[in-house]
């Protein structure tokens, strides 16, 4: 990767009509602003469908797309929906909030009347559309069919002859649940339609997508139900171990997080196929491959299923570079960013080392009085490396400096940067990722917009409502993409090749 820098905006964050973030003409525009303001990357997050807690990182499938994240104003011109149709929901609350409340009782229905129309307006594409998807497409269909004719229930909970995918039952169910199939399909040719569009606009803007590939799959997902071989499940598909991490200060009894662990004895002699064909599939609709929870290929903690909690537990080996070696022989040498966050043994550094690629770099992690040399202070800071103030997982810059227990570590941080204390401290953290030697720098855009935790992206602590935050429109304003289009060019990190 070259000096560059970027800006992490998740696609359900962007502004909009109806409810959430989409593909559309809002996407567009903030490609647009990235342009202008001399920035190389848009990190979007995992874009798969979510389920129970709206986790992109708990996803349904590794392939589908998330149905709320299709634009209906684009249906609108398509001719598939009438403006009519779309604003007599009401979709949302608050401008800056998710509510999914609205969008789980009220999207499905507008968008079933655009997928009854489908193929009318599009159906060659559509057909061929189904063709090239197909490896995928009718067993994600056909799970969502079922689930929805039970009312969303856990797969687990079915009866057991729809818990076998390859069930002379399932085969009925679909048949006989056909309409709600072929929703299921087009909904995604839909998505699919406006995600190839949008990346041929933001690249032809000079800039390039990081999308994301998550670590666990949820247990409730498309995944797990139709290849159970690739977990270590029974013979009757139940979940035999789960993830989790083992008891520390703030969680003495560990964390069980229930997703299921994957059989990696079968995966090696698979030639890791299910790996392969997954990050295959992302990066055809992004440039680079943010890669979640990196730790779990070096070492992962497995769980007994039924355990009341994490605290008997223990650590396995994970496959280690071996399924980066496979991937690269596979699909060629892709760039990728590992997550190297957690329980940094010297091992697992010198995995990430080996990997060539770039690990992530935190600073707000790096100013605790008690950890002077700590890992993540500037100075520790190699080129192959992207630096972030914080993460979708972490506070905002101005929560992390109103949050009164981290006083020390803010002083710190302004003695260390030699600003006074009548200089903007926020400023200073963001000048300072940007001077340093890391290749790449990534900025939340709740940074560059000077908010609080209240819109923060995720609270792995669960204080606040998670992936609910929304950008207000006209945001992002022509100075502020002024001010870091000339903080690109002072640091060297901006992109000649943007076309605003």
């Amino acid at each position: 990767m070259i000096r560059s820098a970027g800006i992490l905006m998740p696609i359900t964050s962007l502004p909009s009509e109806y409810g959430v973030g989409t593909l559309g003409k809002e996407a567009r525009k903030f490609a647009d602003f990235l342009a202008a303001a001399g920035q190389t990357w848009w990190q979007i997050l995992p874009t798969g469908p979510t389920g129970f807690g709206d986790s992109p990182y708990q996803p349904l499938s590794s392939y589908a797309g998330n149905p709320y994240m299709i634009d209906l104003e684009e249906l609108i011109e398509d001719g598939l929906l009438t403006k009519e149709e779309c604003d007599g929901v009401r979709w949302f609350k608050k401008e800056d909030a998710v509510d999914y409340g609205a969008l789980y009782n009220n999207r499905y229905k507008i968008l079933r009347l655009a997928a009854n129309r489908l193929p009318q307006k599009h159906p060659e594409e559509y057909i061929r559309f189904l063709e090239q998807e197909h490896h995928w497409l009718k067993d994600y269909a056909v799970f969502m069919a079922i689930k929805n004719d039970r009312k969303g229930e856990a797969w687990q909970k079915w009866p057991q002859e729809l818990r076998d995918h390859n069930s002379p039952k399932v085969r009925e169910e679909a048949e006989r649940l056909r309409d709600d199939v072929l929703f299921y399909e087009r909904i995604q040719y839909f998505f699919f339609r406006q995600m190839k569009q949008l990346k041929e606009y933001v690249n032809a803007k000079g800039i390039k997508l990081i999308g994301d590939l998550p670590f666990y799959m949820a247990a409730d997902s498309i995944d797990v139900w139709a290849n159970p071989e690739q977990f270590l499940m029974d013979h009757d598909n139940k979940v035999q171990w789960v993830a989790g991490m083992p008891a520390d200060g703030g969680n003495p009894e560990g964390q069980k997080w229930g997703n299921p662990l994957f059989n990696w004895n079968l995966m090696r002699n698979e030639g890791y196929r299910w790996w392969i064909a997954r990050a295959a599939y992302q990066l055809r609709y992004v440039d680079v491959l943010r890669i979640d929870h990196f730790k779990g290929f070096e070492s992962y903690y497995a769980v007994p299923a039924d355990a009341p909690d994490a605290r008997g537990g223990h650590f396995e080996k994970g496959p280690g570079l071996e399924l980066f070696r496979t991937l690269e022989n596979a699909l060629g040498k892709k760039e990728m960013i590992l997550e190297d966050l957690g329980i940094l043994t010297d091992a697992f550094k010198q995995m990430v080392k080996d990997s060539g690629y770039p690990g992530m770099r935190i600073l707000q992690y790096a100013f605790d009085p008690n950890d002077p040399g700590s890992w993540y202070m500037p100075f520790q800071y190699i080129q192959n490396s992207v630096v972030y103030f914080g993460t979708h997982d972490n506070s905002t810059l101005t929560g992390w400096l109103k949050n009164k227990d981290n006083k020390a570590r803010a002083n710190r941080a302004r003695t260390y940067l030699g600003l006074s204390a009548k200089d903007d401290l926020a400023k200073g953290l963001l000048r300072a990722m940007y001077a340093s030697v890391s290749d790449v720098a990534i900025v939340q855009t709740q940074d560059l917009l000077g908010l609080d935790d209240t819109c923060r992206t995720n609270d792995p602590a669960g204080k606040t409502p998670n992936w609910t935050w929304r950008m207000k429109k006209d945001a992002l304003t022509d100075e502020l993409a002024e001010e870091l289009r000339e903080m690109m060019l002072l640091y060297c990190r901006n992109n000649w090749n943007a076309k605003v």
